[in-house]
């Protein structure tokens, strides 16, 4: 039935009677539209069902709570189909306490009834609601359905619920409902979700029956996991089966390839949405600008958001958090403007992308605008990260102590990141005070980071306090933190090849040595120096030099000159900060090599060309 024919249902019939108009308990009145109303009264019930489904399709709240009305006068709360129907009404329409309300007067309560309720809970977000009610189900004697299992496994996927979700899985088994389908999606899906894929697998593996939605959940899982390449590889094999594609798989492992900045793996799923005819979808769509965006194909990214019709506000932030990232403040500017003037309203994801590409070139007063205007969005409350944007903003651009009195006027506590950026501020601009007070909330707050521990001795060994550097270190020693090993890899042809400073286990670990000293030569040439004051070993000069040489990025630029054509970019990654004498390196070697070199490390993209980089010098 069609919304058109739904009003011509509610035409006017005659007037209710007066006791339609009262208040009702629910807090609504009711119409006196004449809905469904027969010339003597009587209520047509077969249609009043029929346009209670349609306004739950429609969300048609104010028609419903009419048909609701009419359901009282009639004396219908005592049908169960009636009460199904005006829960499902209310559950779709987001409000869960009169479908409750409903639920908790009936007489009598089917399995239908039970499953309506239970994930009505679920759907919203009121997983131990869910849990409540089934248990209560249980104690009732009531029997149970694939459904029920399945809604009651979704609630403990939400909480991770190890234990309820065993327990569940047990019950499953028992009853022989393991086998369906839908049980078992839910079941591999909690396992997953709660850290357990090696469980989900077997569950998968098991399953008689597999669906779409369960390829796609497992895929999802290992994303889930951090297991990218596993996901990768799983989706390929879902593929090879013939396995039905649909738009979530295929964003979960385009997910999984912009997690390890995969770029071969990205454009050949690209090419396969292309088949499929997903390529315009909006959640594939967004799933491809993060790919191409994490990659550093940015332009790519770009064209791929000029190409989707339909929008929402997901797609614009990725497009901007995309040229946030690559440091193209204007084009995040420009973008998060028109956003707004299609009607899109900012949201907290917004937010933090335009404040981050501020932080990133150091615009003072564009960063101040942008957090004025959240603060005077009715519909955005700021949060943490966005504090924490902008005293990046601040910190970057040297003006540590407003930095410093944003966090002690703040409503909230400093979180780690914010304490973080406050100790790489003063590492720029030397402010050894507030990196004391900085890294001693970072180790209380992260006792086994040891990224914190080496910072703050970084701080003191470029201001040459190397007795101060020494405690440091001994601090760090006894801690028992781990310093994270810097590395760099580089994706050519399909294949990742990984890097560390020194490296000597790589099969053409000479042939990179020997690139590496032909280019040294050529810089020398030009006058080229090294910068050995980024390296802050209490050592002489020349070993600070050897030290530099061959840090990691170095050798996967090395690398990537070596196996890939003349003219091609060269992307590199890095786990770590690049550091400032390998950003003078790659700006020369661009020029050097005519090749464009564009490097991700964990704040940012530089994009080397001809000498200059996109950050100008500001990272």
């Amino acid at each position: 039935m069609r919304l058109q024919s739904m009003r011509r249902l509610i035409s006017t019939h005659g007037k209710l009677p007066c006791c339609l108009r009262s208040q009702s308990r629910f807090g609504f009145e009711a119409s006196n539209k004449g809905v469904v109303v027969r010339e003597d009264g009587a209520i047509r019930v077969l249609e009043l069902q029929e346009i209670l489904q349609l306004c739950a399709r429609k969300q048609l709240t104010r028609e419903g709570k009419c048909c609701h009305g009419l359901a009282v006068q009639a004396g219908l709360l005592a049908d169960t189909l009636t009460c199904n129907i005006l829960i499902n009404f209310y559950s779709k329409c987001g409000r869960v306490d009169f479908a409750r309300r409903l639920f908790d007067g009936m007489p009598e309560r089917s399995l239908v009834t039970w499953n309506t309720m239970i994930a009505t809970h679920t759907q919203h977000g009121e997983d131990m609601e869910a849990l409540h009610l089934f248990l209560q189900m249980r104690r009732e004697g009531s029997l149970l359905s694939e459904f029920t299992l399945s809604s009651v496994l979704c609630a403990c996927a939400a909480r991770c619920a190890v234990t309820e979700s065993q327990q569940l899985h047990a019950l499953a088994l028992k009853t022989a409902a393991d086998s369906n389908v839908f049980v078992g999606t839910a079941v591999l899906d909690v396992y997953a979700k709660c850290k357990m894929i090696r469980d989900a697998r077997l569950v998968f593996d098991a399953m008689p029956e597999k669906s779409s939605v369960s390829w796609s959940s497992m895929v999802a899982g290992y994303v889930q996991n951090d297991l990218y390449e596993e996901a990768v590889w799983f989706f390929h094999h879902a593929h090879k089966m013939g396995v039905e594609l649909t738009q979530f798989t295929l964003s979960a492992a385009l997910s999984a390839c912009a997690s390890i900045a995969a770029s071969t793996e990205g454009k050949q799923l690209h090419s396969v949405a292309i088949r499929a005819g997903f390529a315009a979808n909006l959640f594939v769509a967004t799933s491809l600008i993060d790919v191409y965006s994490k990659c550093g194909c940015i332009r790519e990214a770009y064209l791929v958001f000029c190409n989707v019709e339909d929008e929402n506000i997901v797609l614009w932030n990725a497009m901007i958090t995309g040229f946030s990232k690559h440091a193209r403040l204007h084009e995040a500017m420009m973008l998060f403007e028109k956003m707004r003037q299609r009607g899109l309203q900012p949201n907290e994801v917004s937010y933090v992308s335009v404040l981050s590409a501020c932080s990133h070139v150091g615009l003072v007063e564009e960063g101040r605008g942008y957090f004025d205007l959240l603060s005077r969005d009715a519909a955005v409350r700021p949060n943490v990260l966005h504090y924490s944007c902008m005293v990046d903003v601040l910190g970057r651009a040297g003006r540590i102590d407003e930095a410093w009195e944003l966090i002690r006027s703040m409503p909230f506590r400093a979180s780690a990141s914010m304490w973080g950026s406050m100790l790489n501020s003063c590492r720029v601009h030397g402010n050894v005070e507030l990196a004391k007070i900085a890294a001693q909330h970072l180790f209380e707050l992260e006792p086994e980071n040891a990224g914190n521990h080496v910072l703050l001795s970084n701080i003191y060994a470029a201001s040459k306090q190397w007795g101060e550097v020494a405690v440091a270190r001994k601090f760090l020693k006894d801690s028992g933190a781990r310093k994270e090993i810097g590395k760099s890899w580089i994706d050519v042809r399909g294949k990742v090849h990984s890097f560390v400073v020194g490296e000597n286990k790589h099969p053409r670990i000479s042939e990179i040595y020997a690139k590496l000293e032909d280019l040294r030569r050529e810089m020398n040439r030009l006058a080229y120096k090294v910068e050995v004051h980024y390296d802050l070993h209490d050592v002489g000069e020349g070993q600070k030099e050897e030290l530099l040489r061959h840090h990691s990025e170095r050798l996967a630029l090395a690398f990537g000159l070596i196996e890939l054509p003349s003219g091609t970019p060269i992307r590199i990654f890095k786990n770590l900060r690049v550091c400032g004498d390998c950003h003078s390196f790659m700006k020369t070697a661009s020029m050097i090599t005519d090749r464009e070199i564009i490097a991700r490390d964990t704040n940012r993209f530089h994009h080397f060309s001809r000498g200059h980089c996109s950050c100008g010098d500001f990272w």
